[in-house]
């Protein structure tokens, strides 16, 4: 295989995976090692990084995947919008999809303490939209089930591991910057406190201290980032993770 014909295959494999295309699985559909495939994609990754480009390959999630490129995201925006409405969430959601990714793995009663609330509705939603997933159960009374960020949250943001995520003060930044507004936040429904509800933060994870609510809620507040893509519906995935989402919601630490 010459070098343009494997630049030419790996423009095809990146652009036909629906999900982020790992370096094992571009090799093997190759038939090159890692090393040459390796870098044969640094090279497609430079090739589009010119102005001419509209698109870029970005390592996301463990993978690569075709990106619109920042300085379009205007009319790209746009475009999306005239098809169909962008994906929208509540404020507890936004809270609550600021609290897992910071603080996770994290059980529902823990982010109760966190919020003051019950999120048992909300994470339900959450798991529908595929924006978090279940990660085992804590070891602890009870064994409460455990939530993190899924990996279409890191396609979504754009985000190649969790390491990326800004600060607290570079999201409130970007959030005064580029979102201007609550557009892409729904209506949001009363939510009832937990009787036994307080303000403690709960047990760290493996991750940085969750941010207060507000500016946690500022990330989030437009719904829509780097990748402009929908997100793709997966029932069965989603019905499974609801009921366990409905299960974790009544379980106590």
């Amino acid at each position: 295989m010459t070098p343009q014909e494997m630049q030419a295959a790996l423009e095809a494999i990146i652009y036909a995976a629906d999900e982020p295309a790992t370096l094992d699985q571009i090799a093997h559909a190759l038939g090159v090692e890692k090393t040459e495939a390796r870098a044969g994609i640094d090279l497609l990754v430079a090739s589009y990084q010119t102005d001419e480009r509209g698109v870029e390959v970005r390592k996301v999630a463990g993978g690569w995947k075709f990106y619109t490129k920042p300085q379009h995201h205007d009319a790209v925006r746009k475009f999306i919008k005239s098809l169909q409405p962008p994906l929208r969430l509540t404020m507890p959601a936004l809270e609550t999809l600021a609290v897992i990714a910071y603080k996770q793995p994290v059980t529902v009663p823990e982010i109760n303490e966190i919020r003051g609330v019950n999120v048992g509705g909300v994470i339900k939603t959450l798991l529908e939209k595929r924006l978090i997933t279940t990660a085992g159960r804590k070891e602890v009374i009870g064994r409460p089930i455990l939530y993190r960020t899924s990996k279409q949250f890191m396609m979504r943001f754009g985000l190649s591991d969790l390491e990326e995520l800004p600060s607290l003060k570079e999201f409130e930044q970007l959030a005064q910057a580029a979102l201007g507004s609550d557009a892409g936040i729904a209506p949001t429904e009363p939510e009832a406190a937990p009787s036994d509800a307080t303000t403690a933060p709960a047990e760290t994870g493996n991750a940085a201290a969750a941010p207060p609510a507000p500016a946690a809620a500022e990330l989030f507040a437009s719904g829509e980032t780097d990748d402009l893509a929908e997100l793709g519906e997966d029932a069965p995935e989603a019905a499974e993770q609801s009921r366990a989402a409905s299960v974790g919601g009544s379980e106590l630490l």
